[in-house]
């Protein structure tokens, strides 16, 4: 897939600090899917007030206007990783967010770790859940919505296990509206 002939590209934007080997190997799956290298932006800080004490937790909206607030000119799209706990006021907590059908996408890699459940460090598992909810939360900048397929990266994933029983890829139907939609420059 080259997700976009006039030239725009993806950029991976560390949010706080995050794991230099996690973010190359985020872009070069990232540009595996797309057919196409990925660039990382320098990182940025976590943004003051973004963190809920009472939750012991960081609201996801907070830092999803702040990684939108600096994306470079001729970006396609921009995908936001934090390594912290994320929620939103009506969730317990969420994987990551993004703008439907916008330009930016934040992926959480908290409760993508085995550590977060209290087991031993996994880290195949690790970057399959993070290529899946990465892949996840950039379709819905391409205008995806959920899908009810459960072998599609595009389904809803509540809990960590939806994450790991989901496919890895876009079903049929979910890749043939991203293509078109990508092909059409509406995205």
């Amino acid at each position: 897939m080259n997700p976009d002939p006039r030239g725009r590209r993806i950029f991976v934007r560390p949010v706080g600090p995050v794991d230099d080997a996690i973010v190359r190997r985020l872009r070069r799956e990232i540009g595996r899917y797309f057919g196409e290298a990925v660039e990382e932006l320098g990182a940025m800080e976590i943004p003051e007030g973004s963190f809920d004490p009472k939750r012991n937790q960081h609201h996801s909206t907070a830092i999803l206007k702040a990684v939108l607030s600096d994306v470079p000119a001729g970006a396609l799209r921009v995908l936001g990783i934090v390594d912290r706990d994320l929620c939103i006021p009506i969730l317990t907590f969420v994987f990551g967010e993004a703008q439907l059908g916008g330009t930016v996408a934040l992926v959480s890699l908290a409760r993508l770790r085995q550590e977060f459940y209290g087991l031993p460090p996994d880290p195949p598992l690790f970057f399959d859940r993070l290529r899946k909810e990465s892949l996840h939360e950039l379709g819905h900048t391409f205008g995806l919505i959920h899908c009810r397929l459960p072998d599609c990266v595009m389904y809803l994933s509540n809990t960590i296990r939806d994450v790991d029983r989901k496919g890895r890829e876009l079903c049929r139907n979910c890749r043939e509206s991203l293509l078109a939609k990508m092909e059409g420059g509406r995205s």
